[in-house]
């Protein structure tokens, strides 16, 4: 079974159990909603056990969260570093034209018929996200995801079209 992330606990909120959570998920609240079931990973990236969440609620950039039958600071300090995951049978379908990281990361990258490179990574620094792409002999480039740059992503065929307009890559 393929698991994916969705938070990594960074510290301790209290003395009840809470937890500071650093959310990488678009849903976060669903994921972390009173009753959901998620995975617990170490630091080595090992399967710890599985957790069921008694409490969640916002603070600032954090997501506090409080697993079930853990009530107090010492139950969970042992946590931190953790990261929170969630197995591919519980994720959410998604609209037409939104797709989850993983189904994006590892996809080849052409503008007409030349091969860009792949996409190795996606960043999430403001407004829209940026497809970091993986190129032969050159820098990285930097895609917006935006209409006029991506112009279509094809799963299937394992590809994405787009258009990389001017002042978008620094090496021509």
């Amino acid at each position: 079974m393929e698991f994916f992330n969705v938070g990594k606990i960074v510290n301790t909120q209290g003395l009840q159990g809470e937890m500071r959570v650093l959310s990488v998920s678009d849903f976060a609240d669903e994921r972390f909603q009173k009753g959901s079931v998620l995975a617990l990973f170490d630091d080595k990236n090992q399967f710890v056990t599985n957790v069921e969440i008694a409490s969640h609620r916002k603070q600032k950039n954090f997501d506090i969260i409080k697993f079930k039958e853990h009530n107090h600071i010492n139950a969970i300090e042992k946590y931190k570093g953790f990261t929170l995951k969630v197995s591919e049978s519980h994720l959410s379908d998604l609209p037409k034209d939104e797709f989850y990281y993983h189904e994006i990361i590892g996809l080849d990258v052409y503008e007409g018929n030349q091969l860009i490179g792949q996409v190795k990574e996606i960043l999430q620094p403001g407004a829209n996200d940026v497809w970091v792409v993986k190129r032969k002999g050159k820098k990285d480039l930097l895609l917006p995801y935006i209409p006029p740059v991506i112009l279509n992503v094809d799963l299937e065929h394992h590809r994405v079209e787009v258009d990389i307009m001017e002042g978008l890559d620094d090496e021509d």
